[in-house]
């Protein structure tokens, strides 16, 4: 692959679906699963045994690391990072069998950083440039810049939008 080329890099070993939508530059790495009508935008890695369901929406400039299913439902907006191994769901009540289902739809907001290992459980929306740690249980919604930690995940202070922790006081104004 040229590096200056902005056509889309999709490994030998990577499996995207006729329908899926790449943008310009973005890299899909070892293993990973597009399905038909996923829609990437532009210069986002998606590292190795990603899945991005039909209809999952991902912003340009994104970088989900290894081992992330993204479902229907789930849209990503711009210069998220999604740790490797981090959960998405779209299912309050799930079984094998049943036909009353519903996607329960997830917004992760611009800028927003996801740790490893987190889980995000449907319904919540996570405000711009917050931060999740590591191996957080996601039930409620995210402040914009607010960092979140713990099972299930708690407000414990404040982010700027390098990820610097700005304050460690979670009853604090956002500043």
């Amino acid at each position: 692959m040229n590096s200056n080329s902005t056509e889309p890099f999709i490994h030998p070993s990577a499996d995207v679906e006729d329908g899926a939508r790449l943008g310009a530059g973005t890299k899909v790495w070892h293993l990973a699963h597009v399905r038909s009508s996923a829609t990437v935008g532009d210069d986002c890695v998606i590292g190795r045994n990603v899945y991005l369901d039909a209809n999952a929406v991902v912003g340009s400039r994104v970088k989900i690391q290894n081992n992330v299913s993204v479902y229907q439902g789930v849209t990503i907006e711009d210069e998220v990072f999604v740790g490797p191994c981090a959960v998405f769901t779209n299912d309050f009540r799930p079984r094998a069998q049943n036909p009353d289902w519903t996607i329960t739809p997830t917004l992760v907001r611009r800028g927003a950083s996801i740790g490893a290992n987190a889980t995000l459980i449907c319904g919540i929306e996570v405000g711009e440039f917050a931060m999740i740690a590591a191996g957080s249980v996601v039930t409620k919604n995210v402040e914009p810049y607010q960092l979140v930690a713990g099972n299930p995940a708690r407000p414990k202070g404040w982010v700027d939008e390098k990820g610097n922790v700005v304050s460690r006081d979670p009853s604090a104004p956002r500043p």
